[in-house]
Formats: C-alpha cells, sequence, structure tokens
C-alpha cells in the first residue's frame, strides 16, 4: 500500500514533459503556442486593438458594427474555408481591409483566386537547415534566419505576378511571403506559421522575424482568429469531455471504459439464468378419444350397436342444424330434410332406407360401411 501511495505522489508531483505539438493557440505558453506574440502583438500595431475570435470568417464579417478598416490574422497550420467564408474574406478585403495567413496549407479554390500555389519539395538532409530572409533591404537581417524544427520543404509559387510582390524567400531563391493585392485591400500569404511561435519569439537569432513580418499590416484594429485552430469554444466553454480528450491520461482511462463496458455488454450481457423449457400446449383429444372407441366397437364386430351410435349421432345433428322432429320420419319429413338440408331427395330416401335396415337386422360389416357412407355424403351436401 505504502509502494503505491508513493507512486502515485511521485506521479503527481513529477514535473510534466514539455509538449512539442504545434496548437498555434494565443493561450499556449508551449514552445509552439503563440502566446507571446497575441501579447506583443498591440505594440507592432501602434497599440491598436487586438481581439481574439472564435467564430467562423462567415459569421465575424456578417457583423455589421466592424470598423471602417482592420486586420484579418490567421496563424494556424492548415486553414479550411467554404464557399460562403471564401467570399466573405475577399469581400473584407476589396473594401479596402488587409488579410494576412501564415500557413502551410491553403484552400485550393482561395490561392487559384489570388494566383498562388503551396507547394513542397522532396525532402533532402540540407533543407533541415535551409534559412530564410526578407526581400525588403530595411529589413532584411545580416545573416539569414534558420527555423529547425522546419523541414524547409515549403515553398509558394506565384501565377499572377502583376498582382503579386514577393516580400521573402528561403536559401533556394523560392518565396516564402508574398504580398497579393486584392481590389483596395491585399492579402499577405505567409507558408512558414512556425516562426510565429514562442519558441522562435523568445530565441534570440529569430526573436525580430515575427515581428518584421507583421510590421507590413496597417496600425488599425485586428482580428486574430482562434477558430482554425480550437473552433467556437473559449476555455471556460469547453465542455467536461472535451476538457478529457485535452489530457492525455484522462483520454487514455476514457477509451479504456468504454472498450470496457463494449465488452462487459458483448460478452457478459448475455443471460446467465437457466433456460426455460418450453411447455407444449394441451392437445385436444376429443377428437382421437372418439376414433378410439370407434376404433374399438368395430375390432369387437359390435357393428349393430356402433350403428345405433351413429344413427343417434345424426338425428340429433338433423334436429340442431334444420329443427325437425325426427321421431316419424315419414315421407313428409323426408321431403323436409331434401329441401331444409339442399341434399338430393334421392340420397335422403336410400339414407333413411338404410337406416330401417341397421334398426331390423343384425349388422354385418358391409352393411355398417354402407351406413357410414351414406351418412358421411350427406353431411358434405349439406355442408355444401
Amino acid at each position: 500500500m505504502t509502494t503505491i501511495v508513493a507512486y502515485g505522489l511521485f506521479e503527481f508531483y513529477r514535473p510534466k514533459p514539455i509538449d512539442w505539438n504545434p496548437t498555434y493557440t494565443n493561450k499556449d505558453k508551449i514552445p509552439f503556442g503563440t502566446r507571446v506574440l497575441f501579447d506583443l502583438l498591440p505594440d507592432v500595431l501602434n497599440q491598436q486593438p487586438v481581439k481574439s475570435l472564435r467564430l467562423p470568417v462567415y459569421n465575424h464579417l456578417s457583423d455589421s458594427t466592424l470598423p471602417v478598416r482592420s486586420n484579418y490574422v490567421f496563424i494556424c497550420h492548415t486553414v479550411k474555408l467554404s464557399s460562403f467564408d471564401r467570399k466573405k474574406l475577399l469581400e473584407y478585403a476589396n473594401r479596402g481591409n488587409t488579410v494576412f495567413i501564415s500557413a502551410y496549407e491553403f484552400p485550393d479554390s482561395l490561392a487559384m483566386r489570388l494566383g498562388f500555389r503551396a507547394d513542397l519539395k522532396t525532402p533532402t538532409l540540407r533543407d533541415t537547415t535551409l534559412g530564410m530572409n526578407f526581400t525588403n533591404p530595411e529589413l532584411k537581417n545580416r545573416v539569414d534566419y534558420h527555423f529547425r524544427h522546419d523541414d524547409g520543404r515549403n515553398f509558394l509559387v506565384t501565377t499572377k505576378a502583376a498582382q503579386t510582390t514577393v516580400l521573402g524567400r528561403n536559401a533556394r531563391n523560392e518565396p516564402i511571403f508574398l504580398k497579393i493585392q486584392y481590389g483596395k485591400g491585399a492579402f499577405f500569404i505567409h507558408n512558414l506559421p512556425l516562426a510565429f511561435t514562442n519558441f522562435y519569439l523568445l530565441d534570440p537569432s529569430t526573436e525580430d522575424y515575427a515581428y518584421k513580418a507583421l510590421s507590413y499590416l496597417p496600425a488599425q484594429p485586428t482580428f486574430w482568429d482562434e477558430y482554425q485552430k480550437l473552433g467556437r469554444f473559449d476555455e471556460d466553454e469547453q465542455s467536461l469531455l472535451r476538457y478529457i480528450l485535452t489530457q492525455p491520461p484522462l483520454t487514455w482511462a476514457y477509451y479504456l471504459t468504454v472498450v470496457g463496458l463494449l465488452l462487459y455488454v458483448i460478452f457478459a450481457g448475455k443471460r446467465t439464468q437457466r433456460v426455460i423449457p418450453l411447455v407444449e400446449p394441451l392437445k385436444n383429444t376429443s377428437l382421437a378419444f372418439v376414433q378410439n372407441v370407434g376404433r374399438l366397437y368395430f375390432q369387437r364386430a359390435d357393428h349393430g350397436n356402433l350403428a345405433q351410435k351413429k344413427i343417434q349421432y345424426f338425428l340429433a345433428y338433423v334436429r340442431e342444424q334444420f329443427g325437425l322432429n325426427t321421431a316419424f320420419p315419414d315421407e313428409e319429413f323426408k321431403l323436409a330434410l331434401a329441401r331444409k338440408s339442399g341434399v338430393s331427395e334421392p340420397d335422403v330416401q336410400a339414407l333413411f332406407r338404410q337406416i330401417a335396415f341397421s334398426q331390423q337386422q343384425m349388422m354385418s360389416e358391409y352393411d355398417l360401411i354402407r351406413l357410414n357412407e351414406l351418412i358421411e355424403n350427406f353431411y358434405v351436401q349439406a355442408k355444401a
């Protein structure tokens, strides 16, 4: 027990390892967050306000209370814009505003409209030490800037030279920073977002690169996009599940719990009680009983007794179904029975002759079978 407690305390107080994941978010103090730049950006813009946004471009630029002139800054790995976002952003720049985008991947629709393409070289070992610098002599550094965590493969290709000014190149003389005039405003397209992260702003050899790049922005109110990185929700609006998924230990615990519950449902959630046996419903054995009794009479050759029972059952049937008095089966009775039952008169006459014969003579097997055939034939015709 003591060992477990000691291990738990050790894990709790152990310094957390440095997170080198590039998030580019303005509240992250990790190496590849942008907290330093966001805090110092008002100084670059002559103390103009900088507002963080967690809304899609379309939603924000549809606001009727926007300043007359402003900047819109995107610093992220990938810029994703819907057709509505792209249209609003182009209209925004066309009215005289400025859009600054630093990313590795850009929407193809926006790139084609502005006349550039973000490309990648085949990786080589030399690219990891590739230098970057500005083309403006006023901003160009004496030695190239080196961003060793970038693989140096990324560069830009321009397709509309008349509207485009190259502001920065790499050591291969490929553009990495462009100004593209659009209507009354402009787009600044930058292909190295790592240069704006905390790590390189606090590194003496690269600390002024981001400020020089952003010095092209006019001194006016600026909107800083966080929607491309975090979505709509701020840290104080994160749901419990969002928080769990941002913490690796809690994420593992969450997934293990889900997998455990699924396994329980699959294997342990089956019925564990004994199988209830199927009980067949009781069958109606009346018919079988009658058949057995009849078979017994027949086997004993008691044909007369069996014939009398069949005759009694038949006469009871006639009384119940047709309302006739069977005590005196005279000619008038037979004619009435033929009319009511629908059985032909000759068949009725033959049946009652056989009944009269059965009541006066000793019954043979043939006579019993003949009587049965006539009675069954009467039932069939009467039901028809």
